[in-house]
């Protein structure tokens, strides 16, 4: 069971039977898209079969705690909108798709099947936001990871409209993400990943791996 407050009201929004999915490439510039596509294509890691692409996980993968186990040593976090539907109600949260970077090469849904996905506790209104005024950040081990404002990602509930799955099923639903401002994948071991809303409230979470 995942366990949110709604920030404001301090209302509690419990979802315990519900969908995972992680929505890659869906950045709103097409061309820009088909480019990353092709450059990821380059070093062997195989084309989704749609774009935007959904990767269907475990539910048990998604977590509130502040430590995560991996197996692999090459592992990495990236801050994420997330959309939490509950008993049809639309929320968002911050998260991180943690992936194993070593099977990504092989197979992109088995390395993101492979790591938890950590998510914050407190939750907003989806109708209560202007997704392009967001600013996301993340750090790895206190240094700078990413940041900048959402407005090169598909809302969230633009990439929900685009999702085949059920929907009546309750939801967790990562909706991409921002370049890395170095460029280059860390696997670090301390995370911090938050969504800053205009008006000063922030959707915030840290983890580190156990």
């Amino acid at each position: 069971m995942l366990s949110f407050t709604v920030h404001d009201t301090g209302e509690t929004i419990e979802v315990r039977d519900f969908d995972l999915v992680v929505a890659g490439y869906t950045g709103r510039d097409e061309k820009s898209v088909r480019a990353h596509i092709d450059e990821l294509a380059a070093i062997g890691v195989a084309p989704p079969d749609s774009v935007p692409a959904f990767y269907e996980l475990a539910p048990d993968l998604a977590t509130q705690t502040p430590a995560i186990s991996v197996s692999g040593p090459n592992t990495s976090g990236e801050v994420e909108p997330v959309l939490v539907r509950a008993g049809g109600r639309l929320f968002l949260t911050v998260g991180s798709d943690h992936t194993d970077r070593d099977i990504e090469r092989d197979s992109v849904l088995e390395s993101k099947a492979a790591c938890p996905k950590p998510l914050g506790t407190s939750v907003i209104p989806i109708a209560d936001l202007d997704f392009d005024a967001l600013t996301a950040e993340s750090t790895v081990d206190d240094r700078q990871y990413q940041h900048g404002p959402l407005t090169a990602l598909r809302a969230t509930t633009d990439v929900l409209a685009l999702y085949p799955g059920k929907a009546d099923r309750d939801l967790i639903l990562f909706g991409g993400t921002l370049p890395l401002l170095g460029g280059t994948f860390i696997a670090g071991t301390a995370w911090t990943i938050s969504l800053t809303v205009p008006g000063g409230a922030t959707l915030a979470h840290a983890y580190s791996l156990a």
